[in-house]
């Protein structure tokens, strides 16, 4: 195993769970501004927290939100996968009801299917790189 992997350990068993999401706003319309992507980062690391997760990389472009979670054995994919989606849609629109007009008959800003891999060892370092080159909105 490389150095920076965070082994996890249960009471029977040793782990090392990243997954690269992706969540892409409905009909991938651009409507996000730099402040309210950056209150998605504080509302998914808050989430990720509860879950007992580790949100090791965030980025985004201004219809997309890229993460790579650390995940522990106990918290299924996709049950913290929409609860992140549904959470941090919720609490935008409601704290930003200004996007509300850009997704007028939609009931959550950020929509599915988006994304969700695995991240083998070997490929952990490049998919982190790939997360950080992306175009952030000016």
């Amino acid at each position: 195993m490389t150095e920076g992997q965070n082994i996890r350990t249960g009471r029977h068993c040793a782990f090392v769970i990243h997954v690269h999401l992706v969540f892409v706003t409905r009909f991938r319309r651009k409507g996000f501004a730099d402040a309210q992507l950056r209150r998605v980062e504080e509302i998914t690391r808050a989430l990720c927290a509860d879950f007992e997760c580790e949100l090791v990389e965030f980025n985004y472009e201004d219809n997309h939100v890229h993460l790579l979670v650390h995940f522990p054995l106990k918290v299924t994919v996709t049950k913290h996968f929409n609860s992140l989606k549904d959470a941090s849609s919720r609490r935008l629109r409601h704290e930003f009801p200004d996007l509300a007009r850009h997704y007028w008959r939609a009931n959550k800003l950020l929509f599915g299917p988006s994304f969700a891999g695995t991240v083998g060892g070997a490929a952990l370092g490049v998919v982190r790189q790939y997360i950080k080159q992306q175009n952030q909105p000016i």
